[in-house]
């Protein structure tokens, strides 16, 4: 492959771009994309199976979203709705609040990027309970602001040396039934919750627990069906907000629109982002409406939420999603990957787990080293595919991908485990 352009262009970043803010996976510049596909700066052609970390669910360069963004640009580019209102703006707080799961009114409140719409959980929850406790879990990602990175417990580099992190974060082991075999229904997990409340922190005191029902970068990680029913009632007996981060897994990811419909439950609070608006800076919470009016203004107004080009790109993905019935064709093509490569856990001694939630998948191997070696390969021969919890290959590739494009991926993927083994 062709890298002149790539290597120049990497070396001018690693002088001027501050390493904090990018994990260095691939060597790539995009330049642009289409469907299932993106394109380097020197001409080298990808199969996509990231979709920008499930930001790009409708597609790279989904032709009307672009033609909302355009309609839109010719209007209005921002006007600050911390003051004044926006027509797109409106029309997608009511399209999200009547998208959320449960019956119950909700009302929204708009950000720009999913730290914030974490971080939000958080001020919503505590006003509204009047307690100063928020839980989360072991392995969560909810971003990376001083708020977000304090609700994640992923990588210690989220927190070193910026400490002290804000208080009253308290974080407990995830149900992984992946990993703890003998805890398949998440019996230890809600035991621990259960002795933290009678030995430490007062259930009188906790605001709210913040789950993703489907850990993303943890591996595709899915939490016990009756863990989650005993959670949401420990929640709703003890007054404390059950509220969910969607961020990385809604808008179809996970087979279903949201990961919480696996479990046919409701949430008082739950925030979304990345997929929302085709990967545009925009993010949401979305809570039941009394919750949501007990912050009073300026309390989660920023000057660029709620930007009217975003919406409407939201409004297009929706309607997108919707139409050509994505979460359902997630679960489909899901499948058919699934299928593929299931038979590699008997081929591969160095593959440990593979799962497959959607088009959503984790596959975990015995080494980190090799994880790498394998994400390079396929790299090299035309496929996007990083790893996370340094050995996991992590599969998430756009909604729109075709079989054919899923079929050479894999192709080059199964290669790759062939030749490195």
């Amino acid at each position: 492959m062709k890298k002149q352009i790539t290597d120049w262009l990497i070396t001018e970043d690693h002088q001027y771009v501050a390493q904090a803010g990018r994990v260095n996976t691939l060597d790539l510049v995009v330049d642009h994309g289409d469907g299932a596909k993106i394109w380097d700066v020197d001409g080298n052609q990808y199969i996509d199976l990231l979709a920008s970390a499930a930001s790009v669910n409708v597609g790279h360069n989904n032709s009307e979203v672009q033609k909302a963004i355009q309609e839109q640009s010719q209007n209005l580019i921002h006007y600050i709705s911390g003051y004044f209102y926006n027509e797109p703006a409106i029309k997608l707080a009511k399209r999200l609040a009547e998208l959320a799961p449960g019956n119950t009114p909700k009302k929204v409140s708009f950000s720009t990027s999913g730290s914030e719409a974490a971080e939000a959980i958080v001020k919503f929850a505590r006003a509204y309970t009047n307690r100063p406790y928020i839980i989360t879990f072991s392995n969560s990602w909810h971003g990376t602001t001083m708020g977000a990175a304090s609700l994640s417990a992923i990588d210690p580099n989220m927190h070193r040396n910026i400490g002290p992190l804000v208080g009253d974060v308290i974080h407990i082991p995830y149900p992984d039934q992946i990993h703890n075999h003998d805890d398949a229904e998440g019996t230890q997990s809600f035991e621990f919750l259960q002795e933290l409340v009678k030995h430490d922190i007062p259930a009188d005191q906790i605001a709210a627990i913040i789950i993703e029902p489907i850990q993303g970068d943890a591996g595709i990680i899915k939490a016990p069906v009756k863990y989650m029913n005993k959670l949401y009632q420990f929640c709703h007996t003890n007054g404390i907000l059950f509220c969910t981060d969607e961020i990385n897994q809604g808008f179809g990811r996970s087979g279903k629109m949201w990961s919480l419909d696996h479990f046919n439950l409701e949430p008082d609070i739950m925030a979304v982002g990345k997929a929302l608006a085709s990967g545009m800076p925009l993010s949401a919470v979305i809570g039941k409406a009394p919750i949501m009016d007990s912050l009073q203004a300026p309390a989660n107004a920023t000057t660029t939420a709620a930007n009217p080009i975003c919406c409407a790109a939201a409004l297009a993905t929706i309607d997108y999603i919707e139409r050509h019935h994505l979460p359902e064709r997630s679960k489909e093509l899901g499948e058919y990957v699934k299928a593929i490569i299931e038979p590699w856990n008997s081929e591969f001694d160095s593959i440990v787990d593979i799962r497959m939630i959607g088009l959503n998948g984790g596959i975990e191997l015995n080494s980190d080293e090799l994880a790498h070696k394998i994400s390079q390969y396929v790299f090299e021969h035309g496929v996007i595919m990083i790893t996370t919890m340094g050995n996991i290959l992590r599969f998430q590739p756009p909604l729109v991908i075709s079989k054919d494009e899923l079929t050479q991926a894999l192709n080059t993927v199964h290669d790759a485990f062939t030749n490195l083994k």
